[in-house]
């Protein structure tokens, strides 16, 4: 019997090709689209672990609630035996402390005199101690642009588009003010030894990056830090994990009355995140229910013109004895048919595409000018298992249910009345 609807199918153009060309371009687009909203998920989860929330975070309790304000005369003190706190607790994570600060950085001319000044957003890590894990975990090798690491104390890196901005050359003094955890104000020279270009428009307008021990010294935060990130060993990000772990660990410090107890937060629990990634999860749902109601219409009216053009047909197999369920059975096997053959086809184009928007990806940075949010200027998508499994939902759905509704007309004809329709 399926070989004979295939045949059919394939004899009879008229009543398969629309169909087809209808499911596999809706299909199509679902896969494209669902591994376009899985891809900006990925990003913004990868981008913001990386350079602002962790997959975990520990600050104070006070800073935690003004961390927007980055306010370090709130930091934690005693990180080391924190850090080493945590190593044994919780050894399936890496633990690093940050200092992320502000200020004006000043760079002089020949004579010793103010050249240019900028306001710059900076960030103290950890890249002298012999540790690679900060140098892994930014991706620093790939996002140098010019120069070198810093390799000795008192040497920074900035943003290329900083140094360009204020015609930098790689050697010059960098003069750093700023506030000391205490309020006052201090001044540190720094020499500039390599630009590096994260490709996030937040970070590279003005950042600096420092060696963490460099940074407590010129803000005066001896063994403190505003933030200890904690990152799963595979660079996955697992929000049912993070918050066993979280729960786990302010579990201990629930009975302690002080503000400068440490606090520990999941990334969804930060800079809105559980917002956007609830919001990315809602629009891949609702994206895939439009595609199924609108394609269901539009395959239900083709069904309709189906079976008004197959009218006679219907008629002749109804006076040959076939049973209406049985034709029903046969209009709706059909359609599934199609939508297999539709979904699969749909399903090649709508990843083939989603891998080349993954591997070249799609350049927004001048939508990213002036934004404040961490995000990839580049964009892409990802394909992931389920993405060769999306399609079919309404692929075979909506077929289904189109020619369902519209083969209902199948049980209106009357035996009576088909001797009259043939005649005319």
């Amino acid at each position: 019997m399926i070989t004979f609807l295939i045949k059919g199918l394939f004899r009879d153009r008229s009543r398969s090709l629309f169909p087809t060309i209808t499911v596999m371009m809706g299909v199509a687009l679902t896969v494209l689209l669902y591994c376009w909203v899985r891809g900006t998920e990925t990003d913004i989860v990868r981008a913001n672990a990386t350079f602002s929330t962790g997959h975990l975070k520990i600050m104070s309790r006070a800073y935690a609630e003004l961390s927007d304000q980055i306010p370090n005369d709130l930091a934690y003190i005693g990180v080391s035996d924190l850090i080493n706190q945590l190593k044994n607790e919780f050894p399936s994570l890496i633990w690093t402390p940050r200092i992320r600060f502000g200020g004006l950085l000043d760079i002089p001319d020949e004579s010793g005199e103010t050249r240019v000044q900028s306001p710059v957003a900076g960030m103290g890590v950890d890249l002298l101690s012999g540790n690679p894990l900060e140098e892994e975990i930014l991706n620093l090798s790939k996002a140098l642009v010019s120069g070198r690491l810093p390799q000795n104390a008192g040497e920074i890196l900035l943003s290329h588009d900083l140094v360009k901005r204020l015609q930098i050359k790689l050697g010059d003094t960098a003069t750093l003010i700023s506030s000391t955890m205490y309020g006052s104000l201090t001044t540190y020279n720094f020499v500039v030894v390599g630009t590096i270009h994260f490709g996030i428009s937040a970070m590279d307008r003005g950042a600096i990056l420092a060696d963490l021990a460099d940074v407590q010294t010129a803000l005066d935060m001896q063994d403190a830090a505003g933030e200890i990130l904690g990152f799963f060993r595979d660079e996955l990000y697992w929000d049912q994990k993070a918050n066993e772990i979280a729960l786990r660990f302010n579990q201990q410090y629930k009975e302690i009355r002080d503000d400068f107890a440490p606090r520990m937060l999941t990334l969804r629990q930060q800079a809105g995140l559980a917002q956007i990634l609830d919001y990315t999860t809602y629009l891949s749902g609702m994206l895939i229910g439009i595609f199924v109601i609108v394609m269901s219409i539009v395959l239900w009216n083709a069904g309709l013109m189906a079976s008004i053009r197959r009218y006679g047909e219907i008629g002749i197999r109804l006076a040959m004895g076939e049973d209406k369920n049985h034709l029903y059975v046969m209009m709706v096997a059909e359609s599934l048919l199609i939508g297999l053959v539709g979904t699969i086809i749909g399903t090649a184009i709508g990843v083939g595409i989603s891998y080349y928007l993954q591997v070249k990806g799609l350049d927004i940075s001048s939508m990213l000018k002036n934004a404040s949010m961490i995000i990839s200027d580049v964009l892409r998508a990802q394909i992931t298992p389920w993405s060769f499994m999306i399609g079919f939902i309404p692929g075979l759905f909506s077929t289904f249910l189109g020619t369902s509704l519209a083969g209902i007309g199948i049980y209106r004809r009357q035996t009576s009345q088909l001797t009259k329709e043939f005649e005319a």
